[in-house]
């Protein structure tokens, strides 16, 4: 029969990919190595094990084939038999092993694009918000401009110039800068941007 150093092999991996299940949902970054690394282990176990499969079978039919008749031999062939039994189920433990890795690589993978497309979603609301800010500004600051423009003109040091010197002149000006601004107001707030 196999010794407790391969049981003691194959329960370790099994307590080290039981772990990675929690590792997977905290969110290690490390996780992904560590798949690796025991899909590395278990890969090398396999193919420690897969040859003994053959040479047990191999061996156990040549004594069933040459000691049939003698008494002795059946402890003999119920050793065997164990030892034969022994390693077929850590075959399957390390196969199953190997598709538990596969799985939790696929998860890993499957978690961190959930985690980017929450990162891009968040992202893309940001630049949203930003957006309409930045309309909003903009607004503000065209409403702003119209009047300062046609304050800017009339400030200006010149004799000739339309109703300067007519008595509506600065009625007038001053009506020409609150349409302006009232007209850009209603124009941007029609579009959402203010």
């Amino acid at each position: 029969m196999l010794g407790s150093p391969d049981v003691g092999l194959v329960k370790g991996l099994q307590a080290d990919i039981d772990e990675i299940e929690f590792q997977l949902f905290s969110g290690d970054r490390a996780v992904t190595k560590r798949i690796y690394d025991l899909s590395g282990e278990v890969m090398e176990l396999q193919r420690a094990i897969r040859p003994l499969t053959a040479i047990l079978t191999t061996l156990r039919h040549d004594l069933e084939s040459e000691l049939r008749d003698d008494p002795h031999a059946l402890e003999l062939r119920r050793s065997f038999r164990d030892v034969l039994d022994h390693v077929l189920s850590i075959t399957d433990k390390t196969e199953e092993f190997r598709q538990t890795l596969t799985n939790a690589v696929m998860t890993h993978t499957t978690l961190v694009a959930q985690q980017q497309n929450d990162e891009m979603r968040l992202l893309t609301e940001t630049s949203l918000r930003q957006t309409e800010q930045a309309k909003k500004i903009s607004g503000w600051a065209a409403i702003i401009f119209a009047p300062s423009l046609v304050a800017g003109i009339y400030g200006m040091n010149f004799t000739v110039m339309p109703w300067l010197s007519s008595p509506w002149g600065f009625a007038f000006a001053i009506f020409i800068m609150v349409g302006f601004g009232a007209a850009l107001y209603v124009v941007f707030r029609l579009r959402g941007w203010l």
